[in-house]
């Protein structure tokens, strides 16, 4: 199997190396800049359990020198997905699969829903994903593990390597099952999922609230989750996101303070939006909090909750140049 990693940063980095080291597949990069020459000097490399994992790496800022591949994992954070998609379609042959592992909604998650065929403006501005990655070939992704880039092609694994496969339409195929197998085959804990929409909704419910407080406060989990007026004011925005998901077929059974109870179990963990804003980097919003905000208009369901914490964080992000600014 041919596989190509797109976006060689902190999960795909750790999701390439393990792939590369596991040997059952041919794997391939596409990068850029400093993280492509350093996986062409040094390889794979992965700090994991105490020990260095590093192997060699063929990486090539070109995708139509890599050509079609079997299986396309897009590891990018979501602000870069729309401009590289004509990128990603060059790797896209009749039978391709593309996995993306990425953080909160993806641009295919409303279609076929309430929410109507028309793709979310908050993630696929003027439908660009969708047309260069039909949703024939994407199959869903979760992510749990948390990894973080101590430098160009150097990934450092925190916690956690669980991934959720599933279709996007729900029930099982035989291509998902394939897929998890080569990936339970690189030592990750895979779960072929029959509706992955709902594991991707569940995990942006909580990821809602924690990432962009984290971001704009400084503050770890535990000390979110200590305060009871923030605790609250995230509680009531994961009601509101509740009600988006009943809608959307996504209905979660459990409370706020169940979920709650879960994250607290990470204690003095750092969200990957507050990582990215401590090291100056863009801070993935769009994903996770214009999109649910984007849909509550779409669906007519109040969000006061998850709009003034859209406000907040988009101002951080700009104050700080962590996201880009209104556009005239």
């Amino acid at each position: 199997m041919k596989v190509a990693i797109v976006g060689v940063g902190a999960i795909g980095g750790f999701i390439g190396a393990r792939l590369a080291a596991a040997g059952q597949c041919e794997v391939s990069a596409i990068a850029q800049g400093a993280t492509l020459a350093a996986l062409r000097e040094h390889g794979w490399r992965l700090h994991q359990g105490g020990q260095l994992i590093q192997t060699p790496a063929r990486a090539s800022d070109s995708a139509a020198e890599l050509g079609p591949q079997d299986l396309v994992i897009v590891a990018l954070k979501g602000p870069v997905l729309p401009q590289l998609a004509p990128t990603i379609a060059a790797l896209i042959g009749p039978d391709t699969v593309v996995l993306p592992a990425m953080n909160g909604v993806p641009w295919w998650l409303g279609m076929g829903t309430a929410l109507g065929e028309a793709p979310l403006q908050s993630v696929d501005p003027g439908g660009s994903i969708a047309r260069h990655i039909p949703l024939q070939h994407v199959l869903g992704c979760v992510v749990h593990a948390s990894s973080s880039r101590s430098a160009p092609g150097i990934v450092n694994h925190i916690m956690g390597q669980g991934l959720i496969l599933g279709e996007p339409v729900g029930g099982t195929s035989a291509r998902a099952t394939r897929v998890g197998s080569l990936l339970s085959g690189a030592g990750f804990d895979v779960t072929v999922s029959p509706n992955v929409r709902y594991d991707i909704w569940y995990k942006l419910w909580g990821n809602l609230t924690m990432n962009p407080v984290s971001a704009i406060t400084g503050a770890t989990i535990d000390r979110l989750l200590a305060d009871p007026l923030v605790r609250e004011f995230c509680s009531s925005a994961m009601r509101e996101a509740a009600a988006i998901g009943q809608l959307i077929g996504c209905d979660i059974t459990q409370n706020p303070e169940d979920r709650h109870a879960i994250t607290a179990k990470l204690g003095a963990f750092k969200t990957s939006m507050l990582q990215d804003a401590e090291a100056g980097r863009a801070i993935e919003l769009d994903s996770i909090v214009t999109a649910v905000h984007e849909m509550g208009q779409r669906l007519n369901v109040p969000t006061p909750n998850i709009d003034a914490l859209l406000g907040l964080t988009r101002l951080f992000g700009r104050v700080h140049k962590l996201y880009p600014e209104a556009q005239a």
